[in-house]
């Protein structure tokens, strides 16, 4: 039998490289994209290493529409049924809203809002005609609380967090089931040299076992909403 195929946007690092182990490690193969070929090349070969089968790796920055389609044209050439999508790709650009630059709130509506929705649209056809799946949207503690310096991220993810409650609602019927993750600060590359203690903040790993716990619920049941935040709360 086919494994059941993962499509993991912005998978060579941090929470995206926890998810592809987490569910490789469960027998999924996994469709993946980042901008950086030379990661997705390490990243293919420590899967392969690791677990004995390749994965299906497409450079290309979601931000970008014609590449967007591109990887969603990659993902439907697989041939299989998606079983599980998240959406994990995401950029984070401190400031204010009254100073940040010009143009920071398109960049990251781009990345944050624009590519879930649209790569969704693309995929969810393919999960619909099987009557089951699971979506994961990675939104934020800033969907729904501002914090200083938050500017335009927050707003991109409140928007994020406003679409995954709309698929929620409209999914039900499909036998598709859609969750809303909303993590606090993890430890991923972009906290290297912040000067914060790795102890202090949540591993991404933490990240990927709540999502496959998830998943692994019946199909009766929908963890609609998972927040998570370090011990110690947020920075």
């Amino acid at each position: 039998m086919d494994k059941p195929l993962a499509v993991i946007t912005g998978g060579t690092k941090g929470i995206g490289k926890a998810l592809i182990e987490s569910f490789a490690a469960k027998g999924f193969q996994i469709a993946t994209c980042a901008r950086d070929e030379e990661d997705l090349a390490e990243l293919k070969q420590d899967i392969l290493r690791k677990y004995e089968f390749s994965i299906h790796t497409l450079a290309c920055d979601l931000s970008i529409r014609s590449q967007l389609r591109d990887f969603v044209e990659f993902v439907q050439l697989i041939g299989h049924p998606v079983e599980v999508l998240i959406n994990n790709t995401g950029r984070f650009i401190p400031g204010e809203i009254l100073k940040e630059e010009d143009g920071a709130l398109e960049d990251m509506i781009n990345t944050n809002l624009y590519s879930a929705y649209h790569v969704t649209r693309g995929i969810v056809p393919l999960m619909k005609g099987h009557r089951k799946g699971y979506i994961f949207n990675m939104c934020s503690i800033a969907s729904f609380m501002a914090y200083p310096n938050g500017g335009s991220y927050a707003i991109t993810k409140f928007a994020l967090l406003g679409m995954s409650k709309v698929l929620r609602e409209e999914l039900k019927e499909s036998g598709i089931r859609v969750s809303s993750v909303m993590p606090g600060a993890t430890y991923t590359p972009s906290w290297e040299g912040a000067g914060v203690e790795e102890s202090r903040i949540m591993q991404a790993s933490d990240i990927a076992t709540i999502i496959t716990s998830s998943y692994d619920l019946s199909a009766q049941s929908v963890v609609e909403e998972i927040i998570l935040r370090p011990q110690l709360g947020d920075l």
